[in-house]
């Protein structure tokens, strides 16, 4: 029988079955099945279906529309709990996985690539709203930084599997997608019938949400979804196609970011409760800016691969600080735009997303170089919106403009 517990009750609850502990069992459940999958990914499709540049462009085009589709979730809710949809959608991530080696030519991977990606991006949507719902304003930075410090542990297993007994065990792809798929599917499992369902205090509003006092909210999403599309596609890509890494290999470069942030993640939401949204997010695009260009630089300069895989980590370790971006919507919406906003913010930060990674990819035969600098100008837009937050924002006070003019009037 399910048992339902509203948020205050579920504080009398033992420790592990409160709807934090819920929120880690998500976090470590996710990583294991999406990047098992991401570490493997470029080597399979070189290796297996001999992808170049725009096949593989193509590929995470096909896998960013469920992204650019995430509004659906709202609908999708009027019937199904989000916490529910949120553990089924692990599940379909999962199952989706462990099956991909199963079909190695390019109709398969598009299918299994598309199908999975449902499964993470509505679980993505679903867990960014009851982040911002169960998570008290004041913690909310540090528990966040917490999350993301599991995610990368269980991430981190992963890569560590994979690059330690891949060689020495003669570990295949099937193996390792069925096992990551597999264990995802186990830990859903586990957290469907163990916890009970929570009840918000604040309903959510079950259809789309457009406000136009979100709107700097809105343009930050949509830019970082854009630059994180390059990063996402050719970032790794340029490390097996420029410099020939292994899958073993590959894994250790992820493997060193892991342990950064694991080590980092925590440090970084004591930095956004410190210093700000405004500060942190300006920090993180002037360090991708200078990381974009230097991308760049590896292919126009010919640099070894040390300073890409240099790149690679600081470019992983600034993408933390995306954090801020939740933590500034946290304090400027309403309680019950929660789930709407994260459903039509998923799909804003996809919008480039359906179209980038094709483009790019025909651009990237031209010249790879280009691609990367395009990112750095995509990291500065960035830079020129996050001036515009407010140093402290809060509902009513969602831009510097609105705070100039709560300014004049007093």
């Amino acid at each position: 029988m399910i048992e339902y517990l509203t948020l205050d009750d579920a504080k009398d609850q033992p420790v592990w079955r409160r709807p934090i502990a819920l929120l880690f069992v998500m976090a470590l459940a996710m990583p294991i099945a999406f990047f098992t999958w991401y570490a493997l990914l470029n080597n399979f499709v070189k290796e297996v279906a001999q992808f170049d540049g725009a096949d593989i462009g193509l590929l995470h085009t096909i896998r960013e529309i469920p992204g650019f589709l995430s509004f659906l979730v709202i609908f999708l809710i009027i019937f199904v709990r989000e916490q529910m949809l949120g553990l089924v959608s692990l599940m379909l991530l999962g199952a989706a996985t462990a099956v991909t080696a199963w079909f190695p030519q390019l109709a398969g991977i598009m299918i299994l690539t598309f199908l999975s990606s449902v499964g993470f991006h509505y679980y993505e949507t679903v867990n960014q709203s009851l982040q911002l719902q169960w998570l008290p304003r004041d913690r909310a930075p540090q528990i966040l930084g917490w999350l993301m410090a599991t995610g990368s542990a269980a991430t981190f297993l992963v890569y560590f599997v994979i690059m330690v007994l891949w060689e020495p065990l003669g570990l295949t792809y099937n193996i390792v997608f069925m096992a990551g798929g597999g264990i995802t599917i186990a830990a859903a499992l586990f957290a469907l019938l163990a916890f009970p369902q929570y009840e918000s205090p604040h309903p959510q509003i079950k259809r789309l949400v457009l406000r136009k006092r979100y709107w700097l909210y809105y343009a930050l999403q949509f830019m970082s979804g854009a630059r994180r599309q390059i990063f996402m596609v050719f970032a790794g890509f340029m490390m097996v196609e420029k410099f020939g890494f292994a899958v073993h290999e590959v894994a250790g470069l992820y493997l060193i970011n892991l342990v950064l942030n694991m080590l980092i993640a925590p440090v970084l939401g004591r930095v956004v409760a410190r210093f700000g949204e405004r500060n942190a997010l300006l920090f993180e695009y002037t360090g991708l800016v200078c990381v974009f260009l230097a991308y760049g630089g590896v292919y126009f300069f010919d640099w070894g691969f040390q300073i890409a895989a240099v790149l690679y980590v600081l470019d992983h370790m600034f993408f933390g600080l995306a954090l801020a971006l939740k933590t500034y919507f946290q304090k400027i919406g309403a309680p019950g735009d929660m789930a709407p906003t994260a459903a039509v913010a998923f799909t804003i930060n996809h919008i480039a997303a359906v179209f980038l990674p094709v483009m790019l990819g025909l651009l990237w035969l031209v010249s790879p170089a280009a691609v990367f600098f395009l990112a750095a100008g995509m990291a500065f837009v960035s830079f020129l919106l996050a001036t515009l937050i407010p140093r402290h924002p809060d509902e009513g006070n969602e831009t510097v403009f609105v705070e100039r003019r709560l300014k004049v009037a007093k």
